[in-house]
């Protein structure tokens, strides 16, 4: 168990076993999934908003920047799943490895802004979705969708087996609801054929191929693939890595062969119902909703509605995870799943608000497009470290990668960093001739951050050229183990008491008097925790606040008959905050108080007072169940 938490996802690694000495077909079952979780990224509805923009603006020209998205994908997280899988390291916790913490902080900071900008599209995917098949105002579909955060717990506690199937679930969804509209608007098949063959790019249509490649490329998946590879249970043998580099790629290629479909099938449908009949400037999801309506009748929007919902939903789900894993591996920062769910959706939800309340639900489906973008500028930071990592012999030893594969993986890079750097450049320069810049520090900002970026990114690529030997840090957010070679028993001269005056007090006392010698001093501490308490301290004199402090004399006296020496003190208000004031007024050695042994349930409605003390006071905590 303790192994176990030093890794990515510590709370499903290695919890799928893979069978031995078994067919080929039973085990690829046992690999086949977490691609499958990374695939749903390449279908969220921020590929959709990309796609229909592509799709009803340039009919089926882009088809081939979608074909060569997903092949770039399948190397990338081909990649990423390699170096899960021969190092048990997450593309995060490697980041922290090689580079300086400075480094490390920026390139979280980056990461943190991909997943804003993935869960901003699910947020807006899932409100338009709710929108358009149940006519739900778009501002609380926006403020519906904190409630996921219940389903993405529910799913872990089931296992990722479960989380597996109930994502191939909505897939399948996703995936029968466009074969259907295929069949209803009828594509031109030589047309779509020509849309294969690459084209030269330039002004809008290079924004949209960028968007396109952000949107299928996205950075966040690579964290996350890196991890899931984890949660399978395989021989650390040589024989065994082959093994699980080889199934996952096919895990890899089935997955994204999917997705490939997927977006072929919304760019195609928008060529094909908008671009062919002459709307050619469709870009907002709610548009193309409507137009399909008017085109088609019920059924093909009614279908587009429940396809894009299910994208929405799976696709945030794996977003929270990146999230952990990125916060994980940067920082060596471990918090509760649920309380970062609940960050990354505000964060993602507070612009969407924003954008409908002064620019319209209109302005949703630009926000979408802009948020592709993002994550596309954002994709160099995660590729190029991957590459040096994989292509590393120190850390992957024989497993690196083939000379071959560096070369078309650097190429890859060349290619998504150039548009990247292009696309900045242009729209830095439009930036600059309007009337923004006149704000002096904003431009400043502005151009702060253009090249604090070019710097990270120049750092990120020569770094691990340069220092080849780091020393290996821990990935996980304690310190290591020191030797227990000998030592003294401890000595607590002052010792604070916290009673409740239930049946697990005299226990805790106990524990308490077994610490300290005949000459210690004890102080029992009780929280009068009435309503008149809390509000008026101790000026109350309540027949609550009289009935607490007899019992703590009681306790006093007995012990004192028994030879101890004892305090008493009694507080007023919260439990957590009244105890912690004490304790830190009279400085004792350590405290020892009871566990109210609340369920997790429980803990949400009443608190964690143990918990919460524990955090505030410099001095040790012993707490007796």
């Amino acid at each position: 168990m303790q192994e176990n938490n030093k890794r990515s996802l510590s709370e499903v690694h290695a919890s799928v076993t893979i069978p031995q000495k078994r067919g080929f077909w039973k085990t690829l079952l046992s690999f086949l999934g977490p691609a499958y979780l990374i695939s749903v990224g390449y279908m969220d509805p921020g590929n959709w908003a990309t796609d229909i923009a592509g799709g009803s603006r340039f009919g089926y020209q882009l088809i081939w920047v979608l074909l060569m998205s997903n092949i770039m994908a399948l190397i990338l997280q081909s990649l990423s799943a390699r170096l899960g899988i021969v190092k048990g390291w997450d593309l995060a916790q490697a980041s922290r490895q090689q580079y300086g913490k400075i480094a490390n902080f920026g390139l979280y900071i980056l990461a943190e802004i991909a997943i804003a900008a993935c869960d901003l599209a699910e947020i807006i995917g899932m409100a338009i979705g709710l929108n358009l098949l149940f006519n739900i105002p778009l501002l609380y579909g926006v403020l519906i969708t904190v409630a996921d955060t219940f389903l993405l717990m529910y799913l872990l506690q089931k296992g990722v087996r479960k989380m597996e199937a109930f994502i191939l679930a909505l897939i399948t969804i996703i995936g029968v609801s466009f074969i259907i509209q295929m069949f209803i608007v009828k594509p031109e098949v030589t047309e779509v054929m020509k849309g294969f063959l690459p084209q030269m790019l330039k002004d809008e249509a290079l924004y949209i191929a960028i968007g396109i490649i952000g949107a299928t490329v996205m950075p966040h998946n690579l964290y996350l693939h890196s991890a899931l590879v984890q949660t399978r249970k395989f021989g650390k043998d040589e024989k065994g890595i082959r093994q699980a580099i080889r199934f996952n790629f096919i895990d890899t290629a089935i997955a994204l062969n999917l997705a490939f479909f997927v977006n072929a099938a919304i760019l195609i449908l928008a060529a094909a119902a908008f671009y062919r009949n002459g709307y050619n400037g469709v870009a907002d999801i709610t548009d193309a909703h409507q137009l399909l309506h008017g085109i088609f009748g019920s059924l093909a929007p009614a279908l587009f509605a429940i396809a894009l919902i299910a994208a929405g939903q799976s696709s945030t789900i794996t977003g929270t995870l990146a999230g952990q894993i990125v916060m994980e591996g940067y920082l060596n920062l471990r918090i509760s799943p649920w309380m970062r769910r609940i960050i990354t959706r505000l964060v993602a939800i507070i612009p969407a608000v924003i954008t409908i309340l002064y620019f319209g639900e209109h302005g949703l489906g630009n926000l979408l497009i802009l948020s592709q973008v993002v994550l596309s500028i954002q994709l160099g930071f995660a590729i190029i470290p991957l590459i040096h990592f994989t292509s590393s012999e120190r850390i992957m030893g024989k497993f690196k990668i083939k000379s071959y594969t560096q070369v078309i993986a650097w190429l890859i890079t060349i290619i998504i960093v150039g548009l990247n750097i292009k696309l900045v450049v242009e729209e830095l320069s439009v930036f600059l001739s309007s009337t923004f810049a006149a704000n002096i520090y904003l431009k400043t900002f502005v151009l702060v951050v253009v090249v604090l970026a070019m710097v990270l990114l120049a750092y990120i690529i020569i770094e691990p050229i340069i220092v080849k030997i780091r020393e290996e840090k821990h990935h996980i957010p304690h310190g290591k183990a020191k030797p227990l070679l000998q030592f003294e028993k401890a000595y607590y001269s002052s010792i604070a008491i916290a009673v409740d005056f239930g049946d697990e007090d005299k226990k805790t006392i106990y524990h308490a008097l077994s610490l300290g010698e005949a000459d210690a001093q004890y102080t029992l501490i009780h929280i009068a925790e009435s309503a008149g308490s809390i509000h008026q301290g101790d000026e109350i004199s309540d027949k609550e606040s009289q009935f607490d402090l007899d019992n703590l004399m009681s306790y006093q006296t007995d012990l004192r008959a028994m030879g101890y020496t004892v305090h008493i003190r009694l507080g007023f208000g919260r439990s957590a905050d009244g105890i912690t004031r004490i304790v830190n007024d009279i400085n004792p050695d350590i405290l020892v108080m009871g566990s109210h042994g609340h369920g997790s349930f429980k803990d949400l409605i009443f608190g964690t007072t143990a918990d919460k003390v524990r955090h505030a006071v410099n001095i040790p905590v012993l707490i007796i169940k």
